[in-house]
């Protein structure tokens, strides 16, 4: 493999229902950032059938080209279709990096094009930059340069992992939703647009899909929401959540919680932010009963504001929190309702 053949970060730009998920533009920020650093351009790779026209709005958001690759094969997400259209246009084109959502499709569709393009692929990182490797120049080893560098949690989040794919190529990697930050949109920009199909011969190995039932909830999901009155293990019991939806009710805000309480079987996953869960960057986070494990700051750390209430003053969440209250929840949180309430009816 010459490795000098590689250039460009790719970016999988996932569509469901003709409609481009955030991840995508999550994606195509940190490309461009990667993309300076290596001075290359940033493609996004548009697989879909009918979807052409959503070129316009990845250029937007920081794609210089667009591959589509549209047939009625890829209409509807299979694994072995749009495996061979991805896999088909990093063998076509060569990207140095290739950057996927760590949704439900990037983490079926990634390791499978890694290994049909037989490269690595780290999964589900949190940190992406350009550097040297090893990180540490070692006595009779080369120092290669300019490689990405994937950071992600490993052992349960209890250590944090920098891996690197310095003899193969692309260097591939899926980031979580909610990681990275999109940039502001440039409006009226333009892509150079470039149409591939490799070809589809749909063999045993296709799924026929049936029907599609798309799950119905009432829950608000909680990467959107500017507000997040979050609940741990300290909050007691489930009952005692109506305190904390009290004061998210106030403050136009949503409810949220860690594991913990997910294990308890008190709230749905939905609601779970951290490593396990889901990674939010609300303009305030209100962690309220949690003792601030790493699996969970990995989760929230990015939010604007932190305000942590928690009974033990040594607990890990004031570390990372811009306002503290050490005290009883019980007490507190209901007072501070109260204040709101009042301050609202004021003006």
């Amino acid at each position: 493999m010459s490795l000098e053949e590689y250039k460009g970060v790719y970016v999988f730009a996932q569509q469901v229902d003709n409609e481009i998920s955030s991840i995508a533009f999550e994606l195509l920020g940190k490309a461009k950032d990667l993309a300076k650093d290596l001075n290359t351009d940033v493609t996004a790779v548009l697989l879909g059938s009918g979807v052409k026209d959503l070129a316009d709005k990845l250029a937007e958001y920081g794609a210089d080209k667009v591959i589509v690759v549209d047939d009625p094969e890829l209409k509807v997400y299979r694994t072995e279709p749009y495996a061979h259209a991805l896999a088909s246009v990093i063998n076509k084109y060569k990207p140095e990096i290739v950057l996927v959502g760590a949704t439900a499709i990037g983490r079926d569709l990634g390791p499978r094009v890694s290994a049909r393009v037989a490269t690595g692929l780290t999964a589900d990182c949190t940190v992406l930059e350009i550097g040297d490797f090893p990180l540490q120049a070692v006595p009779g080893q080369e120092q290669k340069h300019n490689q990405l560098l994937m950071t992600r949690p490993a052992f349960g989040g209890n250590t944090i992992a920098t891996i690197a794919c310095p003899d193969n190529r692309p260097q591939m990697a899926t980031v979580r939703a909610g990681v990275m930050q999109k940039i502001e949109p440039i409006k009226g920009a333009k892509a150079v647009v470039e149409e591939y199909n490799p070809g589809f011969t749909p063999d045993n190995k296709y799924v026929e899909i049936l029907d599609v039932v798309k799950a119905v909830t009432d829950t608000v999901d909680i990467m959107d929401a500017k507000i997040l009155v979050s609940g741990g293990r300290g909050v007691g019991s489930p009952e005692n959540f109506k305190i904390l939806e009290d004061l998210a009710e106030v403050l136009g805000g949503t409810v949220s919680c860690s594991r913990a309480v997910v294990d308890s079987g008190w709230k749905p996953k939905d609601l779970q932010v951290g490593q396990t869960g889901k990674t939010v960057r609300p303009n305030v986070y209100f962690a309220i009963g949690i003792s601030g494990a790493i699996q969970h700051v990995a989760g929230m750390e990015e939010s604007d504001i932190i305000i942590a209430i928690n009974k033990d003053a040594d607990a890990p969440i004031f570390d990372v929190a811009d306002y503290g209250i050490v005290g009883d929840l019980n007490k507190i949180v209901p007072k501070l309702t109260e204040s709101l309430k009042a301050e609202i009816a004021a003006k």
